[in-house]
Order: structure tokens, then sequence, then C-alpha cells
């Protein structure tokens, strides 16, 4: 088994850290396939970018469960769990019009709405996943539809493709900041992502038009859970995520 994984700088989320989904998917490759079953990553510390991480098999024939380091830091932990989409509510998968409609209204094209990063365009500028100023990224632009729900068209590219279809952590990647935005739908802006479980159904043809559909589903203490979920445009569910963010303040206007 490989032992070791680089996390290129064009997978970052915030400035200095990859993308929460999409190295969740990259780790995820590590673990071993189960009936049942579904990678679960639990985040520990922000990850590296352009640098050498080690991957530790922790010898737990029931889970596969190994650890990514960098140096002496524990970056994530992950593992495969029973799957627990048998009792993921999914809601109907959005109609594109509707997504349109809203586009204008993402969250993602908002000015100054990170204090963080003034004078820049959306929550996570440069995100590989959600950023409007990312040159090469994903361009999943999440638009808000019911509170605390959004949904996306996300139109991918065949340049993408392996063996002509979209590889798995990119799938992850659009997973993960839509349930993030369906928060700031509902008022709330939470910290990072911390855990993420998903389950991959179908692998889509690169170079179609995708729906990214993302809802919160309950919040315990700092522990905010949501749902998320990829459809094709004949509403055939292709893959399926539940998130946990930690921590949560008021959504300044």
């Amino acid at each position: 088994m490989q032992n070791t994984v680089i996390v290129p700088e064009r997978f970052k989320g915030p400035p200095q850290s990859g993308n929460g989904g999409y190295v969740s998917g990259a780790f995820a490759a590590f673990l071993p396939t189960k009936p049942d079953r579904c990678p679960e990553i639990t985040l520990r510390s922000p990850i590296p970018l352009d640098t050498l991480m080690r991957i530790e098999p922790l010898n737990d024939h029931e889970t596969g469960e190994v650890r990514v380091m960098h140096e002496q830091t524990l970056i994530a932990e992950c593992r495969m769990i029973e799957s627990p989409f048998e009792t993921l509510a999914i809601p109907p998968c959005p109609d594109p019009q509707r997504i349109e409609a809203a586009l204008p209204n993402s969250l993602a094209f908002k000015q100054n709405i990170n204090p963080l990063l003034p004078n820049q365009q959306g929550f996570h500028p440069i995100c590989f996943c959600c950023g409007a100023e990312h040159e090469t990224g994903l361009r999943v632009f999440p638009a808000p539809l019911e509170e605390g729900h959004v949904g996306a068209l996300w139109a991918t590219e065949e340049a993408w493709g392996v063996e002509g279809r979209i590889p798995e952590p990119f799938l992850w990647t659009a997973l993960d900041c839509p349930a993030q935005f369906a928060y700031m739908n509902q008022s709330i802006k939470t910290g990072l992502m911390g855990r993420m479980t998903a389950e991959i159904l179908s692998l889509p043809v690169a170079g179609q038009t995708l729906i990214v559909s993302a809802w919160t589903t309950a919040i315990e203490g700092k522990k905010h859970f949501a749902g998320s979920a990829i459809f094709d445009l004949d509403q055939t569910l292709l893959a399926r995520a539940i998130t946990v963010w930690i921590g949560g303040e008021p959504l300044s206007s």
C-alpha cells in the first residue's frame, strides 16, 4: 500500500489548507472497500499543501483505520463505518430552473462576506470547490432555496475525467462546501468541517451538468450536521454525504 500522500496547492479550501472534501476523498482511497460500510474521515488539523504526509495503518481489520500524519502532527483519522445513509432523509432533487433563478443571490459571489479576506468575492474566494476567484476550481456555487437548503448547477468539464468519469475526490469536494452554505442560508456561519462520511453510488461522465443539493439536519452543542447529495439531470442520485461542522455564530449581513 502507498504510504504517503501530497495534496497539491490547487486543491486548497482556506488559503493555506486543503479543501476538506477533496482531502477526505483522497484519504478515503487508502481505506479497504467493505460491503455496507462507508468511509468516515475526521480532520484533526489543517491540511498542509504541497507537503508529504504519511499514511499509518492501525491494523484494525474491521474498520481498516489509518491515520494521516505530517511529521508529529495528526492530520486525519480515517476508517470504514456502518453505512449511516439508511436514515438520511434526502429532499427531492432541486429544480434546475429554480437554482438558476436563485444563483445571483449565492453567497459565493457576495463581496466582503468574510472579514478575514477583505475586498474578495465569497466566503472562501479561492476555494477549489466554491471559490469564484479560483481559476481552475470546480465552480460549485450554491444558491439559496428554502431556509437551510441550497442547490447548485455544477458544470463539470471533460478535462477532469479519469477514463471519462469524474474522479471520486472531486465528488467529495462538491458534497462539502454546499453544506456550509446551507447553514449560511439559515443565518449561521459555521466553523470548518470536522468530519465527513460519503457514499459514491455512481461515477458520472465528465462534461455533463450535475445538480448538487445540501441541507441542514441538526445542531448538537458545537456540532452542526448537514446532508448533501449529487444528482444527474434525470434526478438520479449519484452520491451522498453527511458532514459535521464545528462551531457556529450568527452570520453578519
